[in-house]
């Protein structure tokens, strides 16, 4: 039976991938893909060792499908070769010296192969994708209103979109339903109109690297639909478990919505 492993936000941090792949080994079911959704890279130096490490799977490893993340657009807007021409959002974020240290960190020959990468992936009936359909910078948290995450789901009429982008584990469940729209134009007011709105789900899939000692990836049965959030401790404090039973540390949430008739 398939599996997936959907993770994001290793940051440059190679020991907390390291542990992540080492725990991917334990599980009782095969891990037949592993998806990275962005944020492989951060401002720093240890990033280059995370880049190669993607790059050349050891043997019998997966090969990951890796998309890009909101450090990797920002490296690239960095070199010209991004959506905009001035990294305004990364500056405003994080200022003049973090922009540096990103420029600093990542070296020119592996631009190329961070341009490479995909925007995101759609399988069966999952996208997979750092941010949203949107863009890579679109934050979605179990607090993102039911309308914008219906919004994001059916831009590519996705049931299931996986994201990475605010680094929590959530599972954000918009119910059957009925949205009604309507239309006012200048001459006229157009009649409503009324979509029938099928289950759909967001899944935001945690964050290997940003947390020291704790990395946090989704399992996901494409067949069954299940979903499992992981929790590895590395470090002193190592050990192997699922976030169900960590849900007020790992800050995992689960929220059903029900669309307005």
């Amino acid at each position: 039976m398939s599996q997936w492993a959907i993770i994001s936000g290793i940051e440059g941090n190679l020991t907390a991938y390291e542990a992540v792949l080492a725990d991917l080994k334990r599980q009782k079911q095969t891990v037949d893909e592993l998806y990275i959704l962005g944020d492989a890279i951060a401002p720093t130096p240890e990033s280059q060792k995370v880049i190669q490490r993607l790059k050349s799977p050891r043997i019998g490893e997966l090969i990951p499908h890796i998309c890009q993340g909101w450090w990797e657009e920002q490296l690239l807007i960095l070199h010209c070769l991004g959506r905009t021409a001035e990294p305004t959002e990364l500056i405003d974020e994080y200022g003049m010296e973090m922009t540096k240290t990103l420029w600093d960190a990542i070296p020119r020959s592996e631009i190329e192969w961070v341009r490479s990468l995909d925007f995101g992936f759609f399988e069966l009936d999952c996208l997979l994708i750092h941010g949203s359909s949107v863009s890579v910078s679109d934050k979605l948290t179990p607090d993102t209103s039911p309308i914008q995450m219906l919004d994001r789901l059916m831009r590519m009429d996705a049931n299931t979109l996986f994201c990475g982008r605010s680094g929590q584990a959530f599972e954000y469940e918009i119910q059957q339903g009925e949205v009604t729209s309507s239309l006012t134009a200048l001459d006229r007011i157009h009649s409503p109109q009324a979509v029938l709105v099928k289950p759909r789900r967001i899944v935001g899939v945690g964050n290997v690297g940003r947390i020291s000692g704790r990395a946090t990836y989704t399992l996901y049965n494409p067949y069954t639909n299940l979903v499992e959030f992981k929790m590895v401790r590395y470090g002193s404090g190592k050990g192997f478990q699922t976030i169900k039973s960590q849900l007020k540390t790992s800050g995992t949430q689960f929220k059903r919505i029900k669309p307005h008739n």
